[in-house]
């Protein structure tokens, strides 16, 4: 059953690539996918595949009733772009001014609609049926994840699988691991709130800069001294916004950042001590401080099942030395949301070459990927729908 899907999709290869590139060339941010969404839909519909627009957004559902009773398996792919701008030279170069895919998620959505495209040619074997799910929104918070489950997009679902093209690591290889893989991606606003006034009379003012100062110093004792060394956990400052002149002291200054952490407990315990430190800084300088913190997607945890699954799968599809236990990952998913509901795992695929030039992080100018990977991310979802559906 594999082989006869692996064959199928590596027939389409050309197309999934024909497709991604188009996408690359026209994106669209989070809560615009609009065209994306219609392209998605179209093809779906031509290939007699039952499709639900505008779920919880821009978000696509597509349903395909396998020739066989069985469980109901259901592989995603997020659409949105960033607002990037493209700086590659290439003939797929993004034709949108200040917008790009510099996350992968035209080769995400590229290769589900391969998957889709193979599977309803060989729909009467398949033991149980399979949910497309088109997302939209994932890279900006609260995401998409999170309205189309609540607009019922995994509605009778068993399992829940997705993939993530990923530039650090090499073309050809797939990482995962059991238990909690990706962080929960919180942020931060803080306002310190002083007394400006001229910059040659210091002593009439509460300097909001010196105390932002003093707190950025601050706030990096958390992970270095107060969190347990073996727990990982990263508290960032980004941005530190104050004043508009050189003989004036700025009354206000923002600090803005973020906070990783993979346990639930851990998670507060840091937004608890961040605020305490804040208030402990401001009142001995005589500052006021507001703080917003919002609380980002949860951490990706894949079920142990799931990811036992994935070992035996991606071992038999592509040898044991192409099969590695994933690092933890500071970045973040929205992809967690599903897995609260239904079990299920997020794989990484390399999609990395340093030998081509395409080694940029993601959220980067110059991201591409080594296309090569987008057939190995396909095999591999098909693989974990095929071995659940047994």
């Amino acid at each position: 059953m594999i082989k006869n899907f692996e064959a199928a999709l590596e027939e389409i290869n050309e197309e999934m690539i024909g497709w991604r590139r188009h996408l690359h060339q026209h994106p669209e941010v989070s809560y615009k996918e609009v065209r994306t969404a219609q392209f998605v839909a179209e093809h779906l519909q031509s290939w007699g595949i039952e499709v639900r627009t505008n779920v919880g957004g821009h978000g696509l559902v597509g349903f395909l009733k396998g020739g066989q009773d069985g469980p109901t398996v259901a592989l995603r792919a997020d659409m949105d772009a960033l607002p990037i701008q493209d700086e590659k030279q290439c003939e797929y170069a993004s034709k949108v001014p200040g917008v790009m895919h510099a996350c992968g998620h035209d080769a995400h959505t590229s290769t589900l609609l391969g998957i889709a495209k193979a599977a309803s040619r060989l729909k009467g074997s398949l033991k149980g049926n399979l949910i497309f799910l088109f997302q939209h929104a994932e890279e900006i918070t609260p995401g998409g994840a999170k309205s189309m489950i609540e607009a019922g997009a995994l509605a009778g679902a068993d399992a829940v699988y997705g993939v993530h093209l990923w530039t650090p690591f090499p073309v050809g290889h797939v990482y995962c691991r059991a238990g909690a893989m990706m962080a929960a991606p919180d942020e931060f606003i803080i306002k310190i709130i002083g007394k400006g006034g001229h910059g040659g009379l210091p002593h009439q003012t509460i300097d909001s800069i010196s105390v932002g100062a003093h707190l950025v110093v601050n706030l990096q004792t958390i992970v270095s001294r107060m969190v347990d060394p073996t727990e990982p956990s990263v508290v960032s400052v980004g941005s530190f916004h104050a004043g508009s002149s050189f003989n004036v002291i700025a009354e206000t200054c923002t600090i803005v950042g973020t906070v990783r952490s993979f346990d639930a407990d851990l998670r507060l315990d840091i937004k608890e001590k961040m605020e305490r430190i804040i208030a402990s800084t401001c009142e001995m300088f005589g500052a006021d401080w507001e703080l917003e913190y919002k609380l980002g997607y949860p951490p990706v945890v894949n079920h142990d099942e799931e990811a036992a699954r994935f070992e035996r799968v991606a071992r038999s599809q592509f040898g044991e030395a192409q099969v590695h236990h994933s690092p933890l990952i500071m970045a973040g998913e929205d992809f967690a949301y599903y897995m609260h509901h239904v079990p299920g795992c997020f794989m990484f695929v390399g999609a990395g070459n340093e030998e081509a030039g395409i080694h940029h992080p993601h959220h980067h100018p110059q991201f591409d990927i080594d296309e090569r990977s987008m057939l190995q991310a396909g095999k591999l979802l098909m693989g974990m729908a095929l071995d659940y559906m047994g």
